[in-house]
């Protein structure tokens, strides 16, 4: 059982380390807010689950279906970008010092655990990893549910401490370098989605 969970808890930290669009999205918002940042994580982890549950009830079997990740990369990439743009058009906001409006912040997190789960949700990347995973945890013979807690735990510390240190570090940053990291996160995030829309078309074309 401990060789399970560690074996999962090194494949959840192997996934979720990773430089990617969450992971941008995360480290961009820890700087202004925790636990808007974790709800992105959160939210990420959340539509890992759902593809997970999909997988294990055998209602995936569509999911070698080439249009259906041509279609899923598209509308992926184009809600990327549009993110992008998001962070672009605030990247002058400030830093809030003091406690902000109760409401507001909870209507915060929700968006941002929403981002989160539907950017995860629309890469069909995503889908293959789950797979994947499915596929070496019945070839290794390992306890599927030692594995799995093993896995989202490895997931689960890094959304809470990666954005935590982020976060507690951001009083070494200027308004300006705040900004500058705002572009260049805008910067990943554009050719991420630029990437997938290419990748999404040129399957397009292939078909046709």
């Amino acid at each position: 059982m401990l060789n399970a969970f560690l074996e999962g808890f090194v494949l959840g930290i192997g996934a979720a380390v990773p430089v990617g669009p969450i992971n941008i999205l995360i480290m961009t918002n820890a700087i202004k807010n925790y636990k808007n940042a974790v709800s992105i994580g959160a939210g990420a982890m959340s539509a890992d689950i759902t593809y997970l549950v999909l997988v294990l009830l055998g209602l995936f079997a569509f999911a070698k279906n080439q249009t259906f990740h041509t279609i899923l990369g598209i509308f992926g990439s184009l809600f990327l970008l549009y993110i992008g743009y998001l962070i672009f058009k605030n990247r002058n906001e400030k830093i809030k010092i003091g406690n902000a409006d109760l409401k507001e912040h909870k209507t915060k997190i929700i968006k941002n655990y929403l981002k989160g789960y539907s950017l995860t949700l629309l890469n069909p990347y995503t889908i293959g990893f789950w797979i994947s995973v499915s596929a070496y945890i019945a070839t290794k013979h390992l306890p599927f549910i030692w594995t799995l807690l093993g896995l989202f735990s490895g997931i689960f510390l890094w959304i809470t401490l990666m954005p935590y240190a982020v976060h507690k570090t951001k009083h070494l940053l200027s308004q300006n370098m705040i900004k500058n990291i705002s572009i260049i996160a805008v910067a990943i995030l554009l050719f991420f989605g630029v990437m997938m829309l290419y990748n999404s078309v040129g399957e397009l074309r292939v078909k046709s």
